[in-house]
């Protein structure tokens, strides 16, 4: 039976390894820059009670910044953002426990990446606890490349074919539609897969998915980040990481279910916005330069496509 018991190890289980394999890719690059562990614990009279760890690592030779954390809370009534398509649950009592992670590389050919694993339960008064999952990968490359695309949309299949043919592409769908800043009708990357409310087959099957895809995380990302972090680049691609970066500032901030629910539901600010870059620049009406890899990016690259 999956319970809070079973998750939250494994879930703890998932950053340390993430860390660790972050880590030696700074050293690897020389780096002795490692992660910070902040251990924190609500205290009595704040909206949510529980804990977490937010292990957080700034100013890396390979990121710039890049944030892994777990959380695990409870609070007495469910936030508008985790009702949207639970109506009869609003004003639940609930649990949630998660990891959540985004990397920001110092090298603009190495993409931004996030992963989101989570539990949610709420518990209505004389019902059995209702529990769903939810999760996901997704890439943001500054520069296009193919078989990059190809590489963690792969994985991303392979994880979920255990669970019907239907998965990848339903999710891979999802998460097309769900990581679009509409405000300016742009992806805010490549996509890969996502998927929110899970509870078909039970618990136990929606346990499972989630480790299939936090299991493959690692192998969808680090082949990229050791084919591109010595890519050479200057000021001009400098640039453009900062611009695009904005467009992920401004999706998170805008449209992000997870950020929403983080904040509304008295969530911890500085945990919740591990996401944001450490740089960013907003530049009035940017164009890249026709025909020029930048330029590539949204015209090839930022469209709802078949990588696999």
């Amino acid at each position: 039976m999956v319970t809070s018991s079973v998750v939250r190890p494994w879930l703890m289980g998932l950053q340390s390894s993430i860390v660790d394999a972050i880590e030696a890719h700074e050293r690897a690059a020389g780096s002795t820059v490692r992660f910070a562990r902040d251990a924190w614990q609500k205290e009595p009279g704040e909206p949510l009670q529980g804990q977490g760890l937010t292990c957080i690592l700034e100013g890396g030779e390979v990121f710039e910044r890049a944030g892994v954390g777990f959380s695990h809370v409870s609070g007495p009534r469910l936030p508008p953002s985790a009702t949207q398509h639970r109506p009869e649950l609003a004003g639940a009592p609930f649990a949630a426990m998660g990891v959540s992670l985004v990397f920001h590389p110092r090298n603009p050919y190495v993409p931004t990446v996030h992963m989101n694993v989570r539990m949610i339960e709420a518990i209505r008064p004389g019902n059995e606890p209702v529990c769903w999952f939810g999760g996901g990968m997704d890439l943001t490359p500054h520069y296009g490349f193919a078989e990059d695309c190809v590489h963690f949309h792969q994985t991303c299949r392979d994880a979920l074919a255990p669970f019907g043919d239907d998965k990848y592409p339903r999710f891979k769908t999802w998460c097309d539609d769900y990581f679009l800043n509409k405000h300016r009708g742009e992806p805010r990357g490549i996509g890969g897969v996502f998927f929110d409310d899970f509870a078909e087959g039970g618990a136990d099957n929606g346990f499972a998915l989630i480790r299939a895809v936090g299991e493959a995380f690692l192998p969808a990302y680090e082949p990229i980040v050791r084919r591109r972090q010595a890519t050479p680049w200057g000021e001009r691609e400098r640039q453009h990481q900062l611009v695009r970066r904005g467009r992920y500032v401004e999706f998170n901030l805008v449209w992000d279910r997870g950020t929403h629910f983080g904040l509304q539901s008295g969530g911890r600010t500085e945990s919740i916005l591990l996401s944001m870059p450490p740089q960013v620049a907003w530049t009035y009406q940017y164009q890249p330069e026709p025909g020029s890899p930048e330029a590539e990016l949204t015209e090839r690259y930022l469209k709802a496509q078949a990588w696999v």
